[in-house]
């Protein structure tokens, strides 16, 4: 019998950790029959009763699985870790928000069944702000032009992945890890599926303006050169016009040596602009060498504080 692992990352979801596991079962019981699975939890730290709640379940049923993180680890690497640690044939990345459809499943499973060893979903419209989800667009639009490898709108991750991609990712050994731009990057088979995205179902979410900046600043560090391209030619244009000018001022200045007043204001608005210039290209090429000393220090992913559940090394509630 195969064996479906859905990997749900959470972080203060105390009010959906209990409904997204009974939502998983009973799409399973309904749709999937034939599939053993297992239920994955990798929490963040969470500082509310999320993992009291999950304790919980994984005495109750043996599907469910957790793994305690010894802090917040960050939006993308706990996600990720928690798919390496998957048991199962093929792995499902879901949110515990109910963000990501549950009745996607055994549509992603389907696909699996046709052979494709990556299924993916992908937002095609959003209940979540028409602002945000714009921005977002316009994010993906650029990143996807600019990039050096593929790049896919509007794909957060969620989807099924067959344990012979998820063994390509343990060997990939990257400590600051973009699953969207590697999926697009190692170009296995992939099935894509379009879905609407609801709003939360309960509860706040974690993420503001630093975290979608934090995640933009990865994707564009990782996949693109344009950032470093543009300040090189800006650079080169900028100082080219400075040298006409200064060429200019002092042609003017020798033929009308008394009658020629330049003035501080241009040197000042010269000064502005380049310093202006200078400051947002050493900031845009710090994002670069932050990315790169991030996996030069190559820190583990996470650090588990405890697993919870029956795993198949056959220890429960150990800590590791």
């Amino acid at each position: 019998m195969s064996k479906i692992s859905v990997v749900i990352p959470c972080y203060n979801e105390e009010e959906n950790v209990e409904a997204i596991a009974t939502a998983v079962k009973e799409e399973f019981d309904e749709y999937l029959p034939e599939y053993d699975y297992e239920i994955i939890f990798i929490d963040n730290d969470s500082k509310d009763k999320t993992r009291d709640l999950i304790r919980l379940m994984a005495e109750k049923d043996d599907h469910v699985k957790a793994i305690f993180n010894a802090k917040n680890f960050g939006q993308f690497k706990s996600p990720y870790y928690g798919l390496l640690q998957m048991t199962g044939d093929a792995g499902i990345l879901l949110a515990a928000d109910f963000q990501d459809p549950v009745e996607m499943i055994h549509k992603f499973v389907e696909g699996w069944e046709e052979g494709y060893k990556i299924v993916i979903g992908r937002k095609t419209k959003s209940d979540e702000s028409k602002f945000v989800y714009f921005l977002r667009s316009i994010y993906y639009k650029m990143i996807r032009k600019y990039s050096d490898v593929e790049q896919i709108e509007h794909y957060t991750g969620f989807g099924l992945y067959d344990r012979a991609f998820v063994e390509v990712l343990k060997k990939l050994d990257d400590p600051t890890p973009f699953l969207r731009g590697i999926v697009a990057e190692l170009g296995f088979r992939r099935k894509e599926i379009e879905y609407r995205q609801p709003k939360r179902r309960a509860g706040k979410t974690s993420n503001n303006w630093y975290r979608l900046y934090d995640g933009a600043m990865l994707s564009f560090t990782s996949y693109t050169k344009v950032g470093l391209r543009i300040a090189t030619f800006l650079g080169f244009f900028g100082a080219l016009v400075s040298f006409i000018i200064a060429i200019v001022y002092l042609v003017l200045k020798l033929v009308n040596w008394y009658g020629f007043n330049a003035g501080v204001a241009p040197l000042i608005i010269l000064v502005a602009v380049l310093g202006s210039m200078q400051l947002f290209f050493i900031g845009l090429i710090g994002e670069y060498i932050l990315s790169m000393n991030q996996r030069i220090m190559k820190r583990p992913l996470v650090v588990e504080e405890e697993r919870i559940g029956k795993w198949e090394d056959g220890n429960e509630d150990s800590a590791r």
